[in-house]
């Protein structure tokens, strides 16, 4: 009785060593390829977490000054309108009132330049780690 398989009579393929060698080392660099890609989009997750985390952190820091700002001056006024209602004569009032202003100007100068320094401060906080991360992308791999 004939074999019914026609395959039957045929060698088993066998590939010669050096394909074989080869497409192991293929499979190997994609497997390395892939981790790589992996990592670095890990990495990546990781970067835009902290940007928006510090950033967050800045606009809380600098929402919180604000309102410092708005209290002080505020307690600035009423104090300032309580003591002029307490003059006794009109050249004590312009005294008080100028005092009042001078002291606000250097108030709202140092005010400023608080809130210029938290600006300054939140944007560097921010860019770090963008600045971290592309060190690492951009650094050769044998330093």
């Amino acid at each position: 009785m004939a074999d019914s398989n026609p395959f039957s009579s045929v060698t088993p393929f066998q590939l010669p060593e050096q394909v074989r060698a080869i497409a192991e080392k293929g499979v190997a660099q994609a497997r390395e390829s892939y981790t790589k890609l992996k990592d670095a989009a890990e990495s990546q997750n990781g970067t835009i977490e902290a940007v928006f985390s510090s950033a967050s952190k800045g606009a809380t820091d600098y929402s919180a000054k604000l309102v410092d700002i708005v209290k002080t001056n505020t307690n600035a006024t009423f104090d300032f309108a309580q003591s002029l209602i307490g003059a006794k004569s009109l050249p004590e009032a312009l005294e008080l009132w100028t005092a009042h202003a001078r002291k606000q100007v250097e108030t709202l100068t140092s005010q400023t330049r608080e809130l210029a320094e938290l600006t300054q401060k939140a944007a560097a906080d921010t860019v770090e780690p963008i600045k971290t991360h592309a060190s690492k992308l951009f650094t050769p791999p044998n330093s």
